[in-house]
């Protein structure tokens, strides 16, 4: 019986879709940590995506190890479709169905699984495919909403065909122009205009989607136009709205930290914690707001102690909250301790200078950031370069490796040290060289491949005649 059903399952692997066949690999994040995320995302009756969010964390959970919690959320989720689509049965089910087939397999009750295979073939059956495609548009939705998490061209994809299928689809609509915009965030002025109408488009059809109306507007902040009156308005809306990884605020707050003012973003984030105190989002985000305050290069000299110690609490309830151990939040952690308190933020620097875990680009950074702190905040320029040169010498090409050389080229016109100025030239001379090498190198790489490439079609070509 036990080998029907491996058969079985195999079978089915090729055709079932849902989340323990998607390869869902979390990259650089750990699952328990997009778990988290999860967490965040809401689970407000009126929210269109709860049964996909209990589906993902139904997976996240049994990935954990916690068999019977994933059982929880999965039964959740199919009682969620349920309600949602004021039916029992539907395509919505397949990847529920196929959550669940795999979960009971795996808990080793294969009579509970094979009800559930039974099911998802039925479902199948009943709802094919349209001609041409190989899912039914329920099925790719909630694939590419689920991929938001893991890959976002690959989401992106999913969302196209879904839409492609079903036009009329808001949801799916929204969540696929977020999803383009969302890749500007660094850089909203750059958004193609494409993008920008998409977004337009989607506010008109979809008003109630607060997130989608905040990129919107940080959108068109970003290109020039005047929007604090709108932005000031939206926040009220928002405000009203529980708070959630897609409530709007993340979005907003960026938008006023970047083209309103840093001070009125700390105001907004407060008044929403005000609110909700115990929202790990908006603890975050108010966190991100304070620090951009503060460390800012406009900031204030004369910034009140309390305030840069609210800072420094919501840092580390951050990092506690989301069990982030990222060189960068622990960097910026001292960075904003050096305000308040050097030998505290000397404490945080030499605990990061003393792993032996990290990876040479990590290191690569931290020297970066210590050169940079030893420099503005110690006043310690002899100490600073002798970092910016370690920077240097780990042979990873990097922004912070560029950042060093550019630092070390300043220090080598302002030193009277004849010493460290001749360190300093010898080094620089040395990666210069190193530098050309590797380009000649690749060049000479490219010009092989080339040649081979012409070889291998010549002797084709022969071979023809």
């Amino acid at each position: 019986n036990d080998a029907m059903m491996d058969l079985c399952l195999r079978s089915l692997e090729n055709k079932l879709e849902c989340h323990f066949t998607w390869n869902l690999d979390p990259g650089s994040h750990t699952f328990s940590r997009i778990g988290r995320v999860v967490e965040d995302f809401g689970t407000d009756e009126g929210n269109i995506w709860l049964g996909h969010i209990y589906n993902l964390q139904g997976f996240i959970q049994c990935k954990l190890g916690s068999s019977e919690e994933a059982l929880k959320s999965f039964s959740r989720a199919t009682e969620t479709f349920q309600r949602l689509k004021g039916s029992d049965e539907g395509p919505w089910l397949i990847v529920n169905y196929g959550n669940l087939a795999w979960l009971h397999h795996h808990m080793g009750e294969d009579e509970k699984s094979q009800d559930y295979l039974s099911k998802v073939e039925a479902l199948m059956s009943e709802y094919p495919a349209p001609p041409e495609e190989e899912l039914h548009p329920e099925v790719c939705a909630e694939k590419a909403w689920t991929l938001m998490r893991f890959d976002k061209e690959k989401a992106a994809e999913f969302f196209q065909r879904a839409i492609k299928m079903q036009p009329n689809n808001i949801e799916w609509q929204s969540s696929s122009v977020m999803l383009s915009a969302d890749t500007f965030k660094g850089n909203m002025s750059e958004i193609t205009p494409d993008v920008l109408e998409s977004l337009r488009s989607a506010t008109e059809r979809d008003p109630e989607n607060l997130y989608v109306a905040a990129l919107y507007l940080e959108a068109r902040a970003a290109k020039g136009e005047r929007i604090q009156k709108e932005a000031q308005a939206l926040a009220e809306r928002v405000l009203m709205r529980s708070p959630s990884f897609y409530s709007g605020m993340r979005p907003l707050l960026r938008l006023y930290r970047h083209y309103i003012s840093k001070d009125e973003a700390v105001e907004l984030a407060e008044k929403a914690l005000k609110r909700h105190p115990d929202s790990r989002v908006l603890k975050r985000s108010a966190a991100i707001c304070y620090m951009k305050k503060i460390l800012s290069a406009d900031c204030k000299h004369n910034t009140p102690r309390e305030t840069i110690t609210r800072a420094i609490s919501l840092w580390e309830e951050r990092i506690v909250l989301f069990e982030e151990s990222k060189l960068r939040v622990q960097t910026t952690l001292a960075d904003l301790y050096a305000k308040v308190d050097m030998e505290k933020a000397d404490q945080i620097y030499e605990e990061m200078l003393n792993r032996e875990d990290l990876p040479l680009a990590e290191k690569q950074m931290l020297y970066n950031y210590y050169a940079k702190y030893l420099f503005f905040n110690r006043k310690d320029s002899p100490r600073s370069a002798e970092y910016l040169m370690m920077a240097v010498k780990i042979p990873e090409e990097s922004i912070y490796r560029r950042l060093s050389i550019t630092h070390l080229k300043k220090i080598l016109k302002r030193s009277i040290n004849p010493e460290l100025q001749e360190r300093i030239e010898e080094l620089l001379t040395d990666t210069a060289k190193s530098g050309r090498r590797r380009a000649s190198g690749e060049e000479q790489e490219r010009t092989g491949d080339a040649k081979c490439v012409t070889a291998c079609y010549w002797e084709a070509s022969n071979r023809k005649m």
